[in-house]
């Protein structure tokens, strides 16, 4: 072997030496151990869905046979139309409070959030404050005034329990659907339902319990599981006080025939439960 081939040998011996040594120094820059756990981002905050435009809400629409008309939401101040608020009530999701002082109802969603319909006040409204359960509900019920109320309006004796009372219907004092709430097995006589009177949201009126829009309380309606408890208070955010010696305005002769049953009741607490 001459000399030149030996130097060219040695030094591409030396050059696959360089790039050895390069090549294993870049490869232990590049290799690192196991590092700490990618840290998850929380989950994103429950936003309820919008509710739509007002008069999409309230336009008019066919239910269950009967024509609603639409409802002139200009004519009436918006802060009783259905809307998305932050939650005031402190109760948990599903949970429906009514706020007798400012003429609100509010279901508890989640996220701090609550869905808020107007209601308008009869007597009975102002006679029975506490903790209940929805434990029967109907579409267009049947409404089948007291004898005492038949007593002191004698024009109602054609919807007295004897004659059957007043069908379901776009006049009906119930009007689209009815909540019916207990305490045990006890009707209160206190009642979620609609009205036709859309005139009167956000007041307090001669008759009734707690009046919604009839759009409203059909929205209401399907929203609600079964037993879903229920707050009627005077004061947001204080502790609520029973008053079972005051017993509600009976607007009704008691669940009509075909309502639907939410299940047993829980015995009620001091606490909503």
């Amino acid at each position: 072997m001459s000399d030149a081939s030996f130097r060219i040998s040695r030094r591409g011996f030396l050059n696959l030496t360089a790039l050895g040594a390069a090549s294993a120094a870049v490869s232990a820059c590049s290799t690192t151990g196991p590092g700490p756990e990618p840290v998850q981002p929380p989950p994103p905050a429950y936003v309820e869905p919008p509710l739509g435009d007002y008069e999409t809400m309230y336009g008019a629409a066919s239910d269950n046979g009967f024509d609603l008309p639409a409802i002139p939401v200009n004519k009436i101040d918006h802060r009783f139309l259905r809307q998305i608020v932050p939650d005031p009530t402190g109760q948990r999701p599903g949970t429906i409070v009514v706020d007798t002082t400012n003429h609100f109802l509010y279901l508890v969603r989640e996220g701090g959030q609550a869905i808020r319909y107007g209601v308008g006040l009869g007597r009975a409204g102002f006679e029975w404050s506490g903790d209940a359960v929805v434990q029967w509900k109907q579409k267009w019920p049947k409404w089948t005034p007291p004898d005492e109320m038949v007593g002191r309006q004698p024009e109602l004796t054609q919807f007295s329990a004897k004659n059957g009372g007043m069908p379901g219907g776009l006049k009906n004092p119930l009007g689209a659907r009815a909540l019916y709430l207990f305490q045990g097995n006890q009707d209160t006589l206190y009642r979620l339902h609609g009205s036709p009177e859309w005139w009167s949201i956000g007041k307090s009126v001669s008759s009734g319990c707690v009046r919604l829009i009839n759009q409203d309380i059909i929205d209401l309606y399907d929203r609600v599981p079964n037993k879903t408890p229920v707050v009627v208070t005077a004061d947001i955010g204080e502790p609520v006080a029973d008053m079972p010696e005051r017993r509600a305005i009976p607007i009704d002769n008691g669940v009509p025939t075909g309502s639907i049953l939410l299940g047993p009741v829980r015995r009620i607490t001091n606490e909503i439960f």
